[in-house]
């Protein structure tokens, strides 16, 4: 369930009983996921989602009711995943979407397994990008989703093709290529990070 006094609906996979508890130590810095709550975080997402680079690969560039209704349909009730910052070092700097991928519908574009966990990933300031601070970001968050959800073997993601960056982001991370997916709106890589060896029941 999610974390108490979140925004997060009931059944979003996630994060989700540690919530933004869980923190991982990094080459780069310590690591948590907090759940998006809309009247504290819009205005933060909102700035993100309009820098073009963002915007690219996002589409929801525009005024904040765009961002918002978007966030609204992820916490919607009935929705099967979380909207989260990433905090590092104290600092929001990331937006994440965790979400149950089997139940998604990505799941009719690649071999689903039950309880596969989805991530979506942003960072948000120009600043931080091109700093390497990707891959080490993604093999948190993959640590917290596996930790947080035991039934979960896999964490898997579709960045764009053609964002080659989040590609190698991915594969620093330990995440594999598994396949190009033709998706409604973009030719993405499939990426699946496995649940290692150890920890599998």
């Amino acid at each position: 369930m999610p974390a108490a006094g979140t925004d997060a609906a009931p059944g979003a996979p996630v994060v989700l009983a540690a919530g933004d508890r869980r923190v991982v130590r990094t080459s780069v810095g310590a690591v948590r996921l907090v759940p998006v709550r809309i009247e504290r975080d819009l205005p933060l997402v909102v700035r993100w989602m309009n820098d073009p680079a963002v915007a690219a690969f996002w589409e929801l560039a525009g005024p904040a009711s765009v961002t918002e209704r978007h966030l609204r349909e992820q916490l919607a009730a009935g929705a099967h995943g979380i909207p989260c910052l990433g905090v590092l070092d104290g600092r929001p700097m990331s937006y994440w979407e965790i979400y149950r991928a089997d139940l998604d519908p990505l799941a009719r574009h690649y071999a689903a397994r039950p309880h596969d966990i989805g991530v979506h990933l942003l960072i948000g300031g120009a600043a931080d990008r091109g700093r390497g601070l990707g891959g080490p970001l993604l093999e948190a968050v993959a640590e917290i989703v596996l930790d947080a959800v035991p039934a979960c073997a896999r964490v898997v993601a579709e960045p764009d093709l053609r964002n080659v960056p989040s590609v190698v982001a991915f594969l620093n991370a330990g995440f594999r290529f598994s396949a190009e997916l033709d998706l409604p709106a973009k030719r993405a890589a499939l990426m699946i990070r496995e649940r290692p060896p150890r920890d599998l029941p």
